[in-house]
Protein backbone atom coordinates (compact mmCIF):
# COMPACT_ATOMS: atom_id res chain seq x y z
CA UNK A 1 0.00 0.00 0.00
CA UNK A 2 1.38 3.41 -0.99
CA UNK A 3 2.11 5.95 1.70
CA UNK A 4 -0.10 9.03 1.75
CA UNK A 5 1.46 12.47 2.09
CA UNK A 6 -0.13 15.67 3.32
CA UNK A 7 -0.74 18.61 1.00
CA UNK A 8 1.21 20.81 3.43
CA UNK A 9 4.27 18.57 3.10
CA UNK A 10 4.09 18.53 -0.70
CA UNK A 11 3.74 22.34 -0.81
CA UNK A 12 6.67 22.75 1.55
CA UNK A 13 8.97 20.51 -0.48
CA UNK A 14 7.98 22.14 -3.77
CA UNK A 15 8.60 25.63 -2.38
CA UNK A 16 12.25 24.88 -1.61
CA UNK A 17 13.07 23.13 -4.92
CA UNK A 18 14.96 24.92 -7.71
CA UNK A 19 15.70 22.99 -10.90
CA UNK A 20 17.70 24.72 -13.62
CA UNK A 21 20.06 24.13 -16.52
CA UNK A 22 23.25 26.00 -17.39
CA UNK A 23 23.62 26.96 -21.05
CA UNK A 24 26.57 28.54 -22.82
CA UNK A 25 28.92 28.47 -25.76
CA UNK A 26 31.98 26.22 -25.24
CA UNK A 27 34.75 27.80 -23.16
CA UNK A 28 32.55 30.46 -21.58
CA UNK A 29 33.26 28.97 -18.15
CA UNK A 30 30.09 26.97 -17.58
CA UNK A 31 31.77 23.96 -15.97
CA UNK A 32 33.89 26.18 -13.72
CA UNK A 33 30.80 28.04 -12.54
CA UNK A 34 29.06 24.72 -11.89
CA UNK A 35 31.87 23.65 -9.61
CA UNK A 36 31.76 26.92 -7.68
CA UNK A 37 28.04 26.36 -7.03
CA UNK A 38 28.93 22.97 -5.57
CA UNK A 39 31.59 24.66 -3.46
CA UNK A 40 29.04 27.07 -2.00
CA UNK A 41 26.62 24.20 -1.53
CA UNK A 42 29.21 22.48 0.63
CA UNK A 43 29.35 19.30 -1.44
CA UNK A 44 32.96 19.80 -2.58
CA UNK A 45 35.84 21.29 -0.66
CA UNK A 46 37.93 22.35 -3.63
CA UNK A 47 36.83 23.26 -7.14
CA UNK A 48 39.00 22.17 -10.06
CA UNK A 49 38.35 23.36 -13.60
CA UNK A 50 39.54 21.78 -16.82
CA UNK A 51 42.51 23.89 -17.82
CA UNK A 52 44.40 21.70 -20.26
CA UNK A 53 44.54 18.18 -21.65
CA UNK A 54 47.38 17.37 -19.30
CA UNK A 55 45.53 18.55 -16.20
CA UNK A 56 45.60 15.87 -13.53
CA UNK A 57 42.20 16.83 -12.20
CA UNK A 58 39.03 17.14 -14.25
CA UNK A 59 35.69 18.78 -13.58
CA UNK A 60 33.40 16.61 -11.51
CA UNK A 61 30.61 17.05 -14.04
CA UNK A 62 32.79 15.83 -16.95
CA UNK A 63 33.22 12.09 -16.39
CA UNK A 64 33.29 10.69 -19.94
CA UNK A 65 36.80 9.99 -21.23
CA UNK A 66 36.41 11.99 -24.42
CA UNK A 67 35.22 14.99 -22.37
CA UNK A 68 38.37 14.96 -20.28
CA UNK A 69 40.58 14.65 -23.37
CA UNK A 70 38.93 17.50 -25.29
CA UNK A 71 38.05 19.69 -22.30
CA UNK A 72 34.39 20.03 -23.26
CA UNK A 73 31.09 18.73 -21.92
CA UNK A 74 29.36 16.42 -24.39
CA UNK A 75 26.89 14.77 -22.04
CA UNK A 76 24.53 16.24 -19.50
CA UNK A 77 25.30 15.83 -15.82
CA UNK A 78 22.94 16.22 -12.90
CA UNK A 79 24.04 17.63 -9.57
CA UNK A 80 21.91 18.15 -6.48
CA UNK A 81 23.11 20.35 -3.64
CA UNK A 82 21.64 22.26 -0.70
CA UNK A 83 21.92 26.03 -0.40
CA UNK A 84 20.44 28.22 2.32
CA UNK A 85 17.41 26.03 2.94
CA UNK A 86 16.80 25.23 -0.74
CA UNK A 87 17.39 21.97 -2.58
CA UNK A 88 18.96 22.89 -5.90
CA UNK A 89 18.96 20.54 -8.89
CA UNK A 90 21.53 21.71 -11.42
CA UNK A 91 21.70 20.21 -14.91
CA UNK A 92 24.95 20.90 -16.71
CA UNK A 93 24.37 20.75 -20.48
CA UNK A 94 26.67 20.22 -23.46
CA UNK A 95 27.91 23.53 -24.77
CA UNK A 96 29.08 22.12 -28.08
CA UNK A 97 26.65 22.68 -30.96
CA UNK A 98 26.92 19.06 -32.10
CA UNK A 99 25.03 18.01 -28.97
CA UNK A 100 22.16 20.47 -29.16
CA UNK A 101 19.54 17.71 -29.09
CA UNK A 102 20.76 16.48 -25.70
CA UNK A 103 20.64 20.06 -24.44
CA UNK A 104 17.08 20.45 -25.69
CA UNK A 105 15.99 17.37 -23.76
CA UNK A 106 17.59 18.73 -20.62
CA UNK A 107 15.73 22.00 -21.04
CA UNK A 108 12.44 20.07 -21.06
CA UNK A 109 13.27 18.92 -17.52
CA UNK A 110 14.12 22.29 -15.93
CA UNK A 111 12.08 25.25 -14.67
CA UNK A 112 14.66 27.95 -15.42
CA UNK A 113 18.08 28.45 -16.97
CA UNK A 114 21.35 30.27 -16.37
CA UNK A 115 23.15 31.66 -19.42
CA UNK A 116 26.92 32.07 -19.13
CA UNK A 117 28.68 34.51 -21.47
CA UNK A 118 32.37 35.16 -21.98
CA UNK A 119 32.88 38.87 -21.26
CA UNK A 120 35.32 39.19 -24.17
CA UNK A 121 33.21 37.30 -26.73
CA UNK A 122 29.64 38.15 -25.73
CA UNK A 123 26.80 36.33 -27.44
CA UNK A 124 28.09 33.49 -29.63
CA UNK A 125 26.33 31.31 -32.19
CA UNK A 126 25.58 28.35 -29.94
CA UNK A 127 24.28 30.65 -27.20
CA UNK A 128 21.86 32.09 -29.73
CA UNK A 129 20.56 28.62 -30.67
CA UNK A 130 20.14 27.58 -27.04
CA UNK A 131 18.29 30.82 -26.36
CA UNK A 132 15.84 29.96 -29.13
CA UNK A 133 15.04 26.71 -27.35
CA UNK A 134 14.49 28.54 -24.07
CA UNK A 135 12.21 31.04 -25.81
CA UNK A 136 10.12 28.19 -27.26
CA UNK A 137 9.33 27.12 -23.71
CA UNK A 138 9.31 30.62 -22.13
CA UNK A 139 12.02 29.51 -19.69
CA UNK A 140 13.12 32.22 -17.22
CA UNK A 141 16.81 33.03 -17.73
CA UNK A 142 19.47 34.66 -15.58
CA UNK A 143 22.75 35.76 -17.17
CA UNK A 144 26.28 35.62 -15.78
CA UNK A 145 28.91 37.57 -17.74
CA UNK A 146 32.13 35.78 -16.90
CA UNK A 147 35.90 36.37 -16.98
CA UNK A 148 35.88 40.00 -15.80
CA UNK A 149 39.39 39.40 -14.46
CA UNK A 150 40.46 39.46 -18.13
CA UNK A 151 40.09 42.19 -20.73
CA UNK A 152 36.42 42.28 -21.72
CA UNK A 153 34.08 44.29 -23.88
CA UNK A 154 32.30 47.31 -22.47
CA UNK A 155 29.40 46.26 -20.18
CA UNK A 156 26.87 48.49 -21.98
CA UNK A 157 27.91 46.99 -25.31
CA UNK A 158 27.33 43.49 -23.91
CA UNK A 159 23.89 44.44 -22.62
CA UNK A 160 22.96 45.89 -26.02
CA UNK A 161 24.11 42.71 -27.73
CA UNK A 162 22.00 40.51 -25.43
CA UNK A 163 18.95 42.61 -26.26
CA UNK A 164 19.55 42.94 -30.00
CA UNK A 165 20.76 39.42 -30.78
CA UNK A 166 18.76 37.38 -28.26
CA UNK A 167 15.66 39.57 -28.15
CA UNK A 168 15.40 39.77 -24.37
CA UNK A 169 15.62 42.76 -22.04
CA UNK A 170 18.90 42.75 -20.11
CA UNK A 171 18.72 44.24 -16.60
CA UNK A 172 22.05 44.47 -14.72
CA UNK A 173 21.87 43.49 -11.05
CA UNK A 174 25.58 44.19 -10.47
CA UNK A 175 27.99 46.47 -12.33
CA UNK A 176 31.74 45.91 -12.83
CA UNK A 177 34.29 48.38 -11.51
CA UNK A 178 37.14 48.22 -14.03
CA UNK A 179 38.12 45.05 -15.87
CA UNK A 180 41.14 42.89 -16.62
CA UNK A 181 44.15 43.98 -14.57
CA UNK A 182 42.14 46.96 -13.29
CA UNK A 183 39.13 44.89 -12.21
CA UNK A 184 38.38 45.90 -8.62
CA UNK A 185 34.97 44.35 -8.04
CA UNK A 186 31.29 44.97 -8.65
CA UNK A 187 28.69 47.37 -7.39
CA UNK A 188 25.37 45.88 -6.32
CA UNK A 189 22.88 48.20 -8.01
CA UNK A 190 20.01 47.24 -5.71
CA UNK A 191 21.69 47.06 -2.33
CA UNK A 192 24.26 49.82 -2.82
CA UNK A 193 27.17 47.56 -1.86
CA UNK A 194 30.69 47.47 -3.28
CA UNK A 195 32.17 43.98 -3.40
CA UNK A 196 35.93 43.88 -3.84
CA UNK A 197 37.73 41.48 -6.13
CA UNK A 198 40.72 39.63 -4.71
CA UNK A 199 42.04 36.91 -7.03
CA UNK A 200 42.81 33.58 -5.42
CA UNK A 201 44.01 30.25 -6.79
CA UNK A 202 42.24 28.45 -3.96
CA UNK A 203 38.77 29.71 -4.75
CA UNK A 204 38.43 31.66 -1.53
CA UNK A 205 35.01 33.03 -0.69
CA UNK A 206 34.38 36.74 -1.41
CA UNK A 207 35.78 39.37 0.92
CA UNK A 208 33.53 41.50 3.17
CA UNK A 209 31.58 44.21 1.37
CA UNK A 210 31.53 47.97 1.87
CA UNK A 211 28.15 49.69 1.92
CA UNK A 212 27.89 52.82 -0.21
CA UNK A 213 24.26 53.90 -0.17
CA UNK A 214 24.95 57.19 -1.92
CA UNK A 215 27.21 57.17 -4.98
CA UNK A 216 28.19 60.78 -4.27
CA UNK A 217 29.71 59.66 -0.97
CA UNK A 218 33.50 60.42 -0.97
CA UNK A 219 33.94 56.95 0.57
CA UNK A 220 33.42 55.50 -2.92
CA UNK A 221 36.43 57.47 -4.22
CA UNK A 222 38.54 56.20 -1.32
CA UNK A 223 37.49 52.60 -1.96
CA UNK A 224 37.93 52.35 -5.74
CA UNK A 225 39.79 55.52 -6.77
CA UNK A 226 38.34 58.69 -8.22
CA UNK A 227 38.56 57.58 -11.88
CA UNK A 228 36.71 54.31 -11.31
CA UNK A 229 34.25 56.06 -8.98
CA UNK A 230 33.39 58.65 -11.65
CA UNK A 231 32.99 55.97 -14.33
CA UNK A 232 30.67 54.04 -12.04
CA UNK A 233 28.57 57.14 -11.33
CA UNK A 234 28.25 57.88 -15.04
CA UNK A 235 27.28 54.29 -15.87
CA UNK A 236 24.65 54.09 -13.13
CA UNK A 237 23.21 57.45 -14.20
CA UNK A 238 22.97 56.18 -17.77
CA UNK A 239 21.31 52.95 -16.63
CA UNK A 240 18.80 54.89 -14.55
CA UNK A 241 17.83 56.96 -17.58
CA UNK A 242 17.93 54.38 -20.39
CA UNK A 243 17.82 50.96 -18.73
CA UNK A 244 14.88 48.77 -17.82
CA UNK A 245 13.75 48.44 -14.19
CA UNK A 246 13.83 44.86 -12.99
CA UNK A 247 10.41 43.21 -13.27
CA UNK A 248 9.95 39.83 -11.58
CA UNK A 249 6.93 38.99 -13.75
CA UNK A 250 8.83 39.77 -16.96
CA UNK A 251 11.72 37.55 -15.77
CA UNK A 252 9.41 34.63 -14.96
CA UNK A 253 7.79 34.97 -18.40
CA UNK A 254 11.19 34.77 -20.11
CA UNK A 255 11.03 38.37 -21.36
CA UNK A 256 13.74 39.86 -19.15
CA UNK A 257 17.06 38.51 -17.89
CA UNK A 258 18.82 39.74 -14.71
CA UNK A 259 22.54 40.15 -15.51
CA UNK A 260 25.46 39.58 -13.12
CA UNK A 261 29.16 40.24 -13.71
CA UNK A 262 32.00 38.26 -12.18
CA UNK A 263 34.85 35.78 -12.50
CA UNK A 264 33.90 32.16 -11.91
CA UNK A 265 37.46 30.86 -11.83
CA UNK A 266 38.24 33.31 -9.02
CA UNK A 267 34.90 32.65 -7.31
CA UNK A 268 33.86 36.27 -7.64
CA UNK A 269 30.22 37.21 -8.14
CA UNK A 270 29.10 33.60 -7.79
CA UNK A 271 27.52 33.92 -4.35
CA UNK A 272 25.53 37.03 -5.36
CA UNK A 273 24.26 35.15 -8.39
CA UNK A 274 23.32 32.08 -6.35
CA UNK A 275 21.62 34.14 -3.64
CA UNK A 276 19.47 35.92 -6.22
CA UNK A 277 18.77 32.73 -8.11
CA UNK A 278 17.26 30.77 -5.20
CA UNK A 279 15.20 33.83 -4.27
CA UNK A 280 13.81 34.66 -7.73
CA UNK A 281 13.85 31.45 -9.78
CA UNK A 282 10.55 29.56 -9.96
CA UNK A 283 9.82 26.46 -7.93
CA UNK A 284 8.69 23.37 -9.92
CA UNK A 285 6.15 24.24 -12.59
CA UNK A 286 3.27 22.21 -14.11
CA UNK A 287 3.97 19.76 -16.95
CA UNK A 288 1.86 19.21 -20.07
CA UNK A 289 0.55 15.70 -20.69
CA UNK A 290 -1.40 14.57 -23.75
CA UNK A 291 -4.67 14.56 -21.81
CA UNK A 292 -4.23 17.32 -19.24
CA UNK A 293 -1.84 19.55 -17.29
CA UNK A 294 -0.05 17.94 -14.34
CA UNK A 295 0.29 20.19 -11.30
CA UNK A 296 3.36 19.56 -9.11
CA UNK A 297 1.29 19.54 -5.89
CA UNK A 298 -0.90 16.64 -6.99
CA UNK A 299 -0.76 13.76 -4.53
CA UNK A 300 -0.25 11.05 -7.15
CA UNK A 301 3.32 10.49 -8.32
CA UNK A 302 4.35 11.12 -11.92
CA UNK A 303 7.73 11.36 -13.59
CA UNK A 304 9.15 11.57 -17.12
CA UNK A 305 12.40 10.13 -18.50
CA UNK A 306 14.36 12.77 -20.42
CA UNK A 307 17.76 11.08 -20.73
CA UNK A 308 19.33 7.62 -20.72
CA UNK A 309 23.01 7.15 -19.91
CA UNK A 310 24.82 3.85 -20.38
CA UNK A 311 28.03 2.83 -18.65
CA UNK A 312 28.38 5.70 -16.19
CA UNK A 313 30.24 3.07 -14.21
CA UNK A 314 31.99 0.93 -16.87
CA UNK A 315 32.83 -1.73 -14.28
CA UNK A 316 29.13 -2.46 -13.82
CA UNK A 317 27.86 -1.83 -17.37
CA UNK A 318 24.97 0.08 -15.86
CA UNK A 319 22.24 2.02 -17.66
CA UNK A 320 20.57 4.86 -15.85
CA UNK A 321 17.33 6.58 -16.85
CA UNK A 322 17.29 10.22 -15.71
CA UNK A 323 13.76 11.05 -14.60
CA UNK A 324 12.24 14.35 -13.55
CA UNK A 325 9.68 14.01 -10.76
CA UNK A 326 6.67 16.00 -11.98
CA UNK A 327 4.15 15.50 -9.18
CA UNK A 328 3.66 13.77 -5.85
CA UNK A 329 6.33 11.99 -3.84
CA UNK A 330 8.67 9.21 -4.89
CA UNK A 331 9.75 6.95 -2.05
CA UNK A 332 12.08 3.99 -2.02
CA UNK A 333 10.41 0.74 -2.99
CA UNK A 334 7.23 2.28 -4.41
CA UNK A 335 5.53 0.57 -7.33
CA UNK A 336 4.75 2.63 -10.41
CA UNK A 337 3.12 1.93 -13.75
CA UNK A 338 5.22 1.92 -16.91
CA UNK A 339 2.43 2.82 -19.32
CA UNK A 340 4.22 2.27 -22.63
CA UNK A 341 5.11 -1.27 -21.58
CA UNK A 342 1.87 -1.85 -19.67
CA UNK A 343 3.81 -3.18 -16.69
CA UNK A 344 4.50 -2.25 -13.08
CA UNK A 345 7.98 -1.28 -11.87
CA UNK A 346 9.52 -1.13 -8.43
CA UNK A 347 11.63 1.94 -7.65
CA UNK A 348 13.71 0.15 -5.04
CA UNK A 349 17.11 1.24 -6.37
CA UNK A 350 16.46 4.83 -7.49
CA UNK A 351 19.42 7.16 -6.96
CA UNK A 352 20.19 10.85 -6.64
CA UNK A 353 23.25 12.45 -8.24
CA UNK A 354 26.10 14.69 -7.27
CA UNK A 355 27.82 14.67 -10.67
CA UNK A 356 29.37 11.19 -10.98
CA UNK A 357 28.76 10.39 -7.32
CA UNK A 358 25.45 8.84 -6.43
CA UNK A 359 23.45 7.80 -3.40
CA UNK A 360 20.28 5.83 -2.81
CA UNK A 361 17.15 7.97 -3.04
CA UNK A 362 14.93 7.43 -0.01
CA UNK A 363 12.46 9.96 -1.40
CA UNK A 364 12.18 12.63 -4.09
CA UNK A 365 9.79 15.49 -4.77
CA UNK A 366 8.62 17.53 -7.79
CA UNK A 367 11.61 19.14 -9.48
CA UNK A 368 14.06 16.50 -8.29
CA UNK A 369 16.03 14.44 -10.82
CA UNK A 370 16.43 10.77 -9.93
CA UNK A 371 18.23 7.95 -11.67
CA UNK A 372 16.43 4.68 -12.31
CA UNK A 373 18.72 1.72 -13.10
CA UNK A 374 17.22 -0.34 -15.92
CA UNK A 375 18.06 -2.91 -18.55
CA UNK A 376 16.51 -1.36 -21.62
CA UNK A 377 12.94 -1.15 -20.33
CA UNK A 378 12.94 2.66 -20.14
CA UNK A 379 13.27 5.03 -23.09
CA UNK A 380 13.48 8.79 -23.46
CA UNK A 381 9.95 10.19 -23.15
CA UNK A 382 8.55 7.37 -20.99
CA UNK A 383 6.13 8.52 -18.29
CA UNK A 384 5.79 6.64 -14.99
CA UNK A 385 2.87 7.24 -12.63
CA UNK A 386 1.23 5.59 -9.67
CA UNK A 387 -1.98 4.72 -11.53
CA UNK A 388 -3.27 7.24 -14.07
CA UNK A 389 -2.19 6.54 -17.68
CA UNK A 390 -0.40 9.80 -18.55
CA UNK A 391 1.99 10.67 -21.36
CA UNK A 392 4.02 13.81 -20.67
CA UNK A 393 4.76 15.77 -23.83
CA UNK A 394 7.71 17.76 -25.07
CA UNK A 395 10.67 15.34 -25.38
CA UNK A 396 11.24 15.14 -29.16
CA UNK A 397 13.85 13.69 -31.50
CA UNK A 398 15.05 15.89 -34.36
CA UNK A 399 15.81 14.73 -37.91
CA UNK A 400 19.62 14.33 -38.18
CA UNK A 401 21.64 16.52 -40.51
CA UNK A 402 24.68 14.25 -41.00
CA UNK A 403 24.81 10.53 -41.75
CA UNK A 404 27.41 7.74 -41.68
CA UNK A 405 27.33 4.08 -42.69
CA UNK A 406 28.96 1.78 -40.10
CA UNK A 407 31.47 -0.73 -41.49
CA UNK A 408 32.53 -3.30 -38.90
CA UNK A 409 36.21 -4.30 -39.09
CA UNK A 410 35.81 -7.63 -37.27
CA UNK A 411 32.68 -9.62 -38.33
CA UNK A 412 32.85 -11.60 -35.09
CA UNK A 413 32.00 -8.40 -33.13
CA UNK A 414 28.60 -8.02 -34.81
CA UNK A 415 26.63 -8.72 -31.62
CA UNK A 416 28.70 -6.22 -29.64
CA UNK A 417 28.16 -3.63 -32.39
CA UNK A 418 24.41 -4.14 -32.35
CA UNK A 419 24.23 -3.98 -28.55
CA UNK A 420 26.39 -0.85 -28.40
CA UNK A 421 24.50 0.99 -31.12
CA UNK A 422 21.09 0.29 -29.63
CA UNK A 423 22.21 1.28 -26.14
CA UNK A 424 23.80 4.52 -27.36
CA UNK A 425 20.66 5.22 -29.37
CA UNK A 426 18.43 4.71 -26.34
CA UNK A 427 20.39 7.28 -24.38
CA UNK A 428 20.11 9.80 -27.24
CA UNK A 429 23.84 9.93 -28.01
CA UNK A 430 23.24 9.08 -31.67
CA UNK A 431 20.34 8.09 -33.91
CA UNK A 432 20.26 4.70 -35.59
CA UNK A 433 18.46 3.73 -38.81
CA UNK A 434 18.17 0.44 -40.67
CA UNK A 435 17.23 0.25 -44.39
CA UNK A 436 14.04 -1.70 -45.06
CA UNK A 437 15.97 -3.38 -47.89
CA UNK A 438 19.35 -4.32 -46.43
CA UNK A 439 21.18 -4.97 -43.17
CA UNK A 440 23.28 -1.84 -42.87
CA UNK A 441 23.59 0.34 -39.81
CA UNK A 442 23.18 4.03 -40.65
CA UNK A 443 23.97 6.62 -37.98
CA UNK A 444 22.40 10.08 -37.91
CA UNK A 445 23.66 13.07 -35.93
CA UNK A 446 23.29 16.81 -35.55
CA UNK A 447 27.07 17.33 -35.69
CA UNK A 448 30.24 15.49 -36.67
CA UNK A 449 31.57 15.30 -33.11
CA UNK A 450 28.72 12.93 -32.22
CA UNK A 451 30.25 10.37 -34.58
CA UNK A 452 33.64 10.77 -32.89
CA UNK A 453 32.10 10.23 -29.45
CA UNK A 454 30.11 7.21 -30.69
CA UNK A 455 33.22 5.65 -32.22
CA UNK A 456 35.19 6.30 -29.04
CA UNK A 457 32.52 4.76 -26.83
CA UNK A 458 31.97 1.74 -29.09
CA UNK A 459 35.70 1.09 -28.95
CA UNK A 460 36.23 1.67 -25.22
CA UNK A 461 32.96 0.33 -23.80
CA UNK A 462 32.02 -2.43 -26.25
CA UNK A 463 35.31 -3.41 -27.87
CA UNK A 464 34.09 -2.55 -31.36
CA UNK A 465 36.37 -1.21 -34.11
CA UNK A 466 34.61 0.17 -37.18
CA UNK A 467 34.89 2.71 -39.95
CA UNK A 468 32.21 5.33 -40.61
CA UNK A 469 31.58 6.25 -44.24
CA UNK A 470 29.66 9.40 -45.27
CA UNK A 471 26.40 8.80 -47.17
CA UNK A 472 24.81 11.07 -49.75
CA UNK A 473 21.69 11.98 -47.78
CA UNK A 474 20.38 15.53 -48.12
CA UNK A 475 17.53 15.21 -45.64
CA UNK A 476 15.50 12.70 -43.65
CA UNK A 477 11.84 12.90 -42.68
CA UNK A 478 9.71 10.64 -40.53
CA UNK A 479 6.56 9.62 -42.40
CA UNK A 480 2.98 9.05 -41.26
CA UNK A 481 -0.41 8.65 -42.93
CA UNK A 482 -3.86 8.02 -41.48
CA UNK A 483 -4.85 6.09 -44.62
CA UNK A 484 -3.15 2.68 -44.38
CA UNK A 485 -3.75 1.95 -48.08
CA UNK A 486 -1.95 5.12 -49.21
CA UNK A 487 0.84 4.43 -46.70
CA UNK A 488 1.29 0.93 -48.14
CA UNK A 489 1.44 2.31 -51.69
CA UNK A 490 3.98 4.92 -50.63
CA UNK A 491 6.20 2.36 -48.91
CA UNK A 492 6.08 0.06 -51.93
CA UNK A 493 7.05 2.92 -54.26
CA UNK A 494 9.98 4.13 -52.10
CA UNK A 495 11.43 0.92 -50.67
CA UNK A 496 15.00 1.81 -51.60
CA UNK A 497 14.88 5.10 -49.66
CA UNK A 498 12.88 3.74 -46.74
CA UNK A 499 14.48 3.44 -43.30
CA UNK A 500 13.29 2.51 -39.82
CA UNK A 501 14.72 4.08 -36.68
CA UNK A 502 15.62 2.18 -33.51
CA UNK A 503 11.99 2.31 -32.35
CA UNK A 504 10.70 0.96 -35.65
CA UNK A 505 9.27 4.28 -36.86
CA UNK A 506 9.44 4.66 -40.67
CA UNK A 507 11.45 7.45 -42.27
CA UNK A 508 12.45 8.38 -45.80
CA UNK A 509 15.75 9.86 -46.89
CA UNK A 510 16.25 12.22 -49.83
CA UNK A 511 19.37 12.73 -51.92
CA UNK A 512 18.50 16.31 -52.95
CA UNK A 513 16.20 19.20 -52.15
CA UNK A 514 14.54 18.77 -55.55
CA UNK A 515 13.63 15.17 -54.71
CA UNK A 516 12.33 16.20 -51.29
CA UNK A 517 10.06 18.92 -52.70
CA UNK A 518 8.79 16.69 -55.52
CA UNK A 519 7.91 13.89 -53.10
CA UNK A 520 6.03 16.29 -50.81
CA UNK A 521 4.12 17.57 -53.83
CA UNK A 522 3.31 14.10 -55.18
CA UNK A 523 2.10 12.68 -51.85
CA UNK A 524 -0.03 15.33 -50.08
CA UNK A 525 -1.67 12.71 -47.82
CA UNK A 526 1.67 11.72 -46.29
CA UNK A 527 2.98 13.72 -43.32
CA UNK A 528 6.75 14.34 -43.53
CA UNK A 529 8.09 15.37 -40.11
CA UNK A 530 11.40 16.88 -39.02
CA UNK A 531 10.68 15.89 -35.40
CA UNK A 532 9.26 12.84 -33.68
CA UNK A 533 7.79 12.75 -30.20
CA UNK A 534 9.47 10.12 -28.04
Amino acid sequence: MEESVSQERIQSEIAKRRTFGIISHPDAGKTTLTEKFLLFGGVVQQAGAIRAKKADRHARSDWLGVEQERGISVTSSVMQFPYRGYDVNLLDTPGHKDFSEDTYRVLTAVDSALMVLDGAKGVESQTEKLMQVCRMRSIPIMTFINKLDRECREPLELLDEIENVLGIQAVPMTWPIGMGKDFQGVYDLHNGEVRFFQPSDKGAKPQPTQVVKDLSDPLLDELVGSVNADELRQSVELLDGAGYPFDTKAYLEGKQTPVFFGSAVNNFGVQELLDTFVHLAPSPLPREAETREIAPDEEEFSGVVFKIQANMDPAHRDRIAFMRVCSGRMHKGMRVRHHRMGKNMNLANAIIFMAKDRAGAEEAWPGDIIGVPNHGTLRIGDTLTHKEPLKIRGVPSFAPELFRRVMLKDPFRAKQLEKGLYQLTEEGAIQLFRPVMGNEYILGAAGALQFDVTADRLRSEYGVEATYEPINIFALRWIHCEDSKIMHQFRERHQRQLLEDAQGCPALYFSSNWWLEKTLEDWPSITFSKTREN
